[in-house]
């Protein structure tokens, strides 16, 4: 049975843009994040306090968050990976929320976060705990949740082992990452089914890449097993730094479209949204890469005062 309502959760300005070539200015991110939260959005990630050095466009993340205008019931979470990135969430204007992440690939989380699984799960730990005393939501994240670019496949039972130790450590909710976007519907069901072994439905996600086109059919898919957040970026930004040839998540505006037209609300406006992707294509220096983006654009009427 589908939801009545789904909430989506932007990711466009922290993992989308974190994967740009160069350096994004911290005026065109607040003026991005605004937007977004002006057309609806309830949860927008503003950044993260990881190392500049290896993912040096966050590196602005303070100075955005003590730009931002911010709108009464929307949430700006920031991605941490360990108690450095904490302390410097804390310090940082604003933050109320954080966002943890590991993965379900033993070579994902040792190329990615340099440690196995085990050892990231006991650093999130004293990271999660630490947030929670301090009066902080947690988020976590599993990549590689159907498949892994070093290791192929993935096992449903191990998403739902991550999933299930990130839950259990006092994180509010869980987004599971097809990080690679080689997942197909009938793969991404059996996954969260297995998941929804360890952590309730209604605490999940879906963060699913497009990579190969399925992420629409994909988020339907889970979407039928009582998901009702869906993680999704402006303009389809951004993609993963560890994952060769991954692009980017999911668009939001052909995410929104397709819940639009089954009637599932979102409280988000498309007319705003399409602005917001169009101002951060602007200040990129390219047009929308949303399918929805550039089927309007294409559709739009002349200039009414063109001669």
């Amino acid at each position: 049975m589908l939801p009545q309502s789904v909430k989506l959760v932007e990711v466009g300005p922290r993992d989308g843009l974190q994967n740009e070539p160069g350096a994004v200015p911290t005026a065109a991110k607040v003026t991005l994040i605004e937007a977004l939260a002006a057309a609806g959005l309830p949860v927008i990630e503003a950044g993260s306090f990881v190392s500049p050095k290896w993912v040096p466009q966050m590196a602005d993340t303070a100075d955005v968050l003590a730009a931002l205008r911010r709108r009464p019931g929307v949430s700006y979470p920031v991605l941490v990976p360990n108690t450095k990135g904490l302390e410097a969430a804390l310090a940082a204007t604003g933050v109320e929320e954080i966002a943890v992440f590991g993965a379900a690939s033993e070579s994902f989380s040792r190329r990615n976060t340099n440690c196995s699984i085990a050892e990231g799960l006991a650093r999130f730990a004293g990271v999660i705990a630490g947030a929670r005393d301090a009066g902080l939501r947690v988020r976590g994240y599993v990549s590689c949740v159907l498949g892994c670019p070093y290791e192929g496949a993935v096992e449903p039972s191990a998403v739902a082992r991550v999933a299930g130790e990130l839950f259990d450590m006092g994180c509010y909710e869980v987004s599971l990452g097809d990080t690679i976007g080689t997942g197909t519907p009938l793969a991404a069901q059996r996954m969260v089914d297995a998941v929804a072994g360890r952590v309730p439905r209604d605490r999940l996600a879906a963060h699913f890449h497009d990579t190969y086109g399925q992420a629409l059919a994909n988020l339907l898919a889970v979407m039928e097993r009582g998901i009702a957040t869906i993680d999704s970026s402006v303009s389809g930004l951004g993609g993963c730094p560890y994952a060769r040839g991954a692009s980017g998540n999911v668009a939001t505006e052909d995410v929104l479209y397709m819940l639009n037209g089954m009637g599932i609300e979102t409280g988000v406006d498309m007319a705003a949204l399409l602005r917001a992707g169009a101002g951060i294509g602007a200040a990129l220096g390219r047009p929308p890469a949303s399918r929805v983006g550039r089927a309007l654009a294409e559709r739009a009427p002349p200039d009414a005062g063109a001669a």
